[in-house]
């Protein structure tokens, strides 16, 4: 356990500036910071200081070597103020995780929970109420010694940084299956959460949308035959009354919202399948019918409906569902959240 983290707290507060009725994602940020350092071969004590800017050398390693990783995560906010985080070791194991294969050295879990809890706890004033409005939090270790050579760095910082948010995406997107570029490679950081990772996304996902789409479908690195993630999100196919996702491998991100919506849906008796989906049998179902619904899955935007594809220079346009999986499984999953419904998977964590 960490006891008594030390917490240096802000002369003035900014959340009076804040207009929570009109949030945009991630660009408004709270009056703290939680930090930590790695020297000496240890990580030092975590501690919570103002937010502010970070001063580094220029050969700070993580400008040349790209040793980052990063995670995703939300506070809420019932009607009677209690705050609640959702499945948080998860992220803290993916940190880990991701630490691991960029060799960055492990974070005890008690930096990373306690430190979480308080912050949270400092800011819970920051966390906004309205419908589909959180705060995001995003916990990140990067390499701040200092070195030319290619090789992992002696020190590192651990940060959490929240920003109060509201809806990540609005209404549905139209993606285009991507025939050339690859996100990840087999044997590579596909399945950390690797800046890296996004930065290679961006070119090819601007190309997309100078043709009119909003996000791309990854497909495999090989042969582009079967589709893997939906732009920054896992990637969910509805053939009929079978829900598939692809199974997680060295490509794809154990995404919690993923591993939680495929929980959901066997408890609604939704029958499921992980397993790999080819290009072919997507546009067959398109085709025939058999396609009911797509959809992205991750912490940002929950749920995240795709009206339709383009492949091959062709589109293909998705159904529009009274009922869609995508609308309950978002509802049984943001009720968990927001404690408006029973949580009997045991996923939400108190913030007392």
């Amino acid at each position: 356990m960490v006891n008594n983290i030390a917490i240096e707290k802000a002369k003035t507060s900014k959340i009076h500036e804040v207009d929570f009725d009109n949030l945009s994602f991630g660009s408004v940020y709270t009056d703290h910071m939680l930090v930590c350092d790695y020297k000496n071969g240890e990580w030092e004590a975590p501690k919570i200081v103002p937010y502010q800017p970070i001063t580094l050398d220029p050969s700070a390693k993580i400008f040349h070597y790209g040793q980052s990783i990063f995670e995703g995560m939300k506070a809420y906010k019932d009607e009677d103020g209690k705050v609640f985080l959702f499945r948080p070791l998860e992220n803290f194991k993916r940190l880990n995780k991701s630490a691991e294969r960029l060799a960055i050295p492990q974070l005890p879990e008690s930096f990373f929970m306690d430190g979480l809890h308080a912050l949270i706890q400092l800011e819970s004033d920051w966390i906004p109420t309205n419908a589909g409005s959180s705060l995001y939090i995003r916990p990140f270790i990067f390499a701040s010694g200092n070195g030319f050579h290619a090789s992992p760095a002696n020190e590192y910082k651990f940060i959490i940084a929240c920003a109060p948010s509201g809806s990540y995406f609005s209404g549905k997107v139209k993606v285009l299956i991507e025939e050339t570029y690859s996100r990840a490679a087999n044997g590579g950081v596909g399945y950390a959460k690797a800046g890296g990772n996004y930065a290679g996304q961006f070119y090819p996902t601007k190309l997309a949308a100078d043709k009119g789409y909003q996000q791309v479908i990854w497909t495999d690195d090989n042969a582009h035959e079967y589709i893997e993630e939906a732009g920054a999100m896992n990637v969910f196919v509805r053939i009929n009354d079978t829900l598939m996702t692809a199974p997680t491998n060295d490509r794809i991100l154990d995404g919690i919202t993923r591993k939680s919506i495929l929980d959901i849906a066997k408890d609604e008796g939704i029958k499921t399948e992980v397993r790999k989906i080819s290009v072919h049998e997507l546009v067959e179902a398109a085709k025939n019918g058999s396609l009911k619904e797509m959809f992205g899955a991750g912490t940002a935007a929950v749920v995240s409906p795709i009206s339709g594809f383009g492949y091959h220079g062709e589109d293909y346009t998705l159904p529009e569902l009274t009922n869609s999986y995508a609308s309950m499984l978002k509802k049984r999953i943001t009720d968990i959240q927001y404690n408006r419904a029973e949580d009997k998977f045991g996923w939400r964590y108190p913030v007392q």
